[in-house]
C-alpha cells in the first residue's frame, strides 16, 4: 500500500472532524432495528430454526444487522460522497496534480470508507457483547469477518459510483441496497423462501455476509464459513481492479 493513499485518509479525516455527529448518528440505526424487531418482535417470535439450529430470535437477527451496520457505513462514503467529489466538486483532478496517483485515490478513498464501516460494525458488536448475543469463542473472529463485509463492498461501491452520470443514479444504489438488507435472510432464514428465490438470495453478497457472522457469532461453524469467505474476497479481488480502471479512465 502506497503511503500516498494515506495523505487522502488524513485528508478525509481532518475534514470529517466537523462532521463527527452525523457519522456517529449511523451507529445508533442497527441498534433501533435490533431493539425493535429483534428484542420487541423476539418476545412474539420466541426461538426460530435455521439451517439445523435453534436460536432465539434476537439471537438470530443480531448478526444480520451487524452485517448490514459494516455495508451501510461503507456505502454512503464510495457513493454519494465520492460522486459529489467526482463530479461536481473536483477533487481529484487537484490531487492528480501532485504526486498522488488514481490507484492511491481508490486505495484511500475505500480505506476511509472501511474506517466508517468498521467503526458501525464495532460499536454494533459492543451492543451484542452486552446484550448476550454471542454464544461462541468464535465470535472474536467476528469483527475481521464484518472488517471484510466491509472491505468487499467499499470496493463494488466504488466500481459502481465511477459509472454513475448523475446524482439521481445513487437512487438506483439505494434500490439495490434495501431489498438485499430485507430480504438476505437478516429477518428470517433463507427456508422461508421458496427454491427458486433461495437461489437469487444465495447470489447476493449480503447473504453471504450475514451467514459468515451468524455462524461466528453462534459457534456454528462449518465448511461452508470458507465459501462465504472466499465470496467475499472473490467480489473485492473483481471490484478493486474494475474501479481503478474506470477512475482512470475518469481522471487521466
Amino acid at each position: 500500500m502506497s503511503s500516498r493513499a494515506l495523505v487522502l485518509v488524513e485528508r478525509n479525516l481532518t475534514i470529517y472532524r466537523r462532521a463527527w455527529l452525523i457519522i456517529a448518528s449511523g451507529l445508533f440505526e442497527p441498534v433501533f432495528y435490533l431493539l425493535s424487531i429483534g428484542v420487541g418482535l423476539g418476545a412474539l417470535v420466541g426461538e426460530i430454526a435455521d439451517d439445523g439450529r435453534t436460536l432465539g430470535y434476537t439471537s438470530f437477527v443480531a448478526p444480520g444487522l451487524l452485517a448490514a451496520a459494516a455495508m451501510n457505513g461503507v456505502m454512503t462514503d464510495v457513493t454519494s460522497n465520492i460522486f459529489w467529489r467526482l463530479r461536481y466538486g473536483k477533487v481529484y483532478e487537484a490531487m492528480l496534480a501532485t504526486p498522488i496517483g488514481v490507484a492511491d485515490v481508490a486505495l484511500g478513498e475505500i480505506l476511509v470508507a472501511l474506517m466508517r464501516g468498521v467503526l458501525y460494525a464495532a460499536g454494533f458488536l459492543v451492543v451484542m457483547l452486552a446484550l448476550g448475543l454471542t454464544h461462541s469463542w468464535w465470535a472474536v473472529l467476528a469483527l475481521p469477518a464484518a472488517t471484510l463485509i466491509a472491505f468487499a463492498f467499499a470496493a463494488a461501491g466504488l466500481a459502481a459510483t465511477t459509472f454513475m452520470r448523475h446524482s439521481q443514479d445513487a437512487a438506483l444504489v439505494q434500490l439495490a441496497l434495501l431489498p438485499m438488507f430485507l430480504f438476505s435472510t437478516t429477518f428470517y432464514p433463507l427456508s422461508e423462501y421458496a427454491p427458486e428465490v433461495q437461489v437469487v438470495v444465495q447470489l447476493t453478497p449480503l447473504y453471504h455476509g450475514i451467514e459468515l457472522l451468524r455462524a461466528l457469532t453462534t459457534g456454528t461453524v462449518g465448511a461452508g464459513v470458507l465459501g462465504h469467505v472466499a465470496y467475499l474476497v472473490a467480489m473485492s479481488a473483481i471490484a478493486l481492479p474494475i474501479a481503478t480502471h474506470r477512475l482512470d479512465r475518469l481522471l487521466v
